[in-house]
């Protein structure tokens, strides 16, 4: 007879159990020096919480949820103008703009849950269930009931174990790979990379350097990003704009936040021409991984200076210099992350809207409002 499991939501860091970070010893996105984060500076339309599973008084699992407000958004994104996007807006405003999320939105990949390995098993994925159940009823008693609730980003092998009566009336999902770049051992440094690639991959990195000659990369500690916080706060909505959708902003102070908390597993490099920061990226030390946050950059240096391409670069560079085993790109601009290398991986979630009428819509309109992207993936390599 199994003993009994029980689950603690918890809306501070504070309240967590004292071994959490047993826990999320793999994985620094479920630390409560990142939580924290999400406590502190998460953006103004989102609401999380922190969870733990129980069996009897041990702690087995973490888990965080999200609450996404999407009305409070502005814009979804100002790339796109046609018609499909447009009727999309209007439907998520209208009927889908309260998302409860299992798992973290602001990251690519599986951040949001973890178990102790010896206790996985069907039960405790059944307790998520029961999860996902308390959090619907709390924002509800808040007057903002869920429209959507969604488990997100699991591997093809992970969401087998969803495979479950109580997860019958969600529709799985995937929309854009995780585009994650594989270290290989024999890279010993930067070089042994640049020489194993084809002739013209080798030409573009050549181009691209060359057309940056000018620029000086600065990695920036906390007073810096401080002193230039207004800038690079521009150069994030500068990218943050352009992209097909967003679900969120983030605010002014919060990359100087996220310094704070995870001080030397937080990377910030600014790229300036002429003392002026045209671009900026970050780094997270995430174990063997190396994992990209947000960038920011000025649109007329990104062409002039061939700048995204370059902090690619940077990027690898860094990740095999350090002796790192990955580096996870995460979505969008999926072509120019494959031809530096990087392969897709396909991620798996699961929705369901509330209203059990529109939910028997959610898989048509799902594909219609998230059609098959068209991309080209490239090998740079021999």
């Amino acid at each position: 007879m199994q003993s009994k499991l029980s689950f603690k939501i918890y809306t501070t860091v504070q309240n967590v159990p004292e071994d959490w970070n047993q826990l999320a010893k793999k994985n620094i996105f479920l630390s409560k020096e990142y939580l924290q984060i999400l406590e502190t500076a998460a953006p103004q339309n989102m609401d999380c919480c922190f969870i733990g599973l129980f069996q009897e008084k041990e702690l087995i699992g973490i888990c965080v949820s999200q609450f996404l407000d999407l009305s409070q958004i502005s814009s979804f994104g100002e790339r796109d103008h046609c018609l499909r996007t447009k009727i999309r807006n209007f439907v998520f405003k209208r009927f889908g703009s309260r998302v409860l999320i299992l798992g973290n939105n602001m990251l690519t990949g599986q951040n949001g849950i973890a178990f102790i390995e010896k206790k996985q098993n069907k039960s405790l994925f059944k307790l998520l269930k029961e999860v996902a159940n308390a959090l619907e009823k709390k924002y509800q008693k808040k007057g903002k009931k869920p429209h959507l609730t969604i488990f997100k980003d699991f591997s093809e092998t992970e969401i087998t174990n969803f495979n479950l009566p109580e997860f019958d009336s969600f529709y799985r999902f995937s929309t854009q790979p995780n585009m994650i770049f594989n270290i290989k051992h024999s890279w010993e440094t930067f070089d042994d990379y640049i020489a194993d690639k084809t002739k013209k991959y080798r030409d573009q990195f050549k181009r691209a350097r060359k057309k940056s000659d000018s620029l000086d990369k600065q990695k920036m500690s906390l007073t810096e990003i401080q002193k230039h916080q207004t800038e690079i706060h521009n150069l994030y909505m500068n990218v943050a704009k352009k992209a097909a959708f967003n679900t969120f902003y983030l605010g002014e102070n919060h990359f100087e936040i996220f310094k704070k908390n995870l001080k030397d597993h937080f990377l910030f490099y600014g790229y300036f021409e002429n003392n002026k920061l045209i671009g900026f990226n970050t780094l997270i030390k995430n174990g063997n991984d190396i994992d990209t946050y947000f960038l920011g950059y000025d649109d007329k240096y990104q062409k002039e200076k061939m700048l995204y391409l370059n902090m690619l670069y940077d990027m690898i560079g860094y990740s095999i210099n350090k002796k790192y085993k990955r580096i996870i790109f995460a979505r969008t601009a999926l072509e120019i992350k494959s031809s530096v290398g990087a392969k897709a991986v396909d991620t798996f979630g699961l929705i369901k809207h509330n209203n059990p009428i529109l939910n028997a819509f959610v898989a048509k309109t799902f594909k219609y409002f998230e059609p098959k992207l068209e991309w080209q993936e490239r090998n740079p390599f021999k």
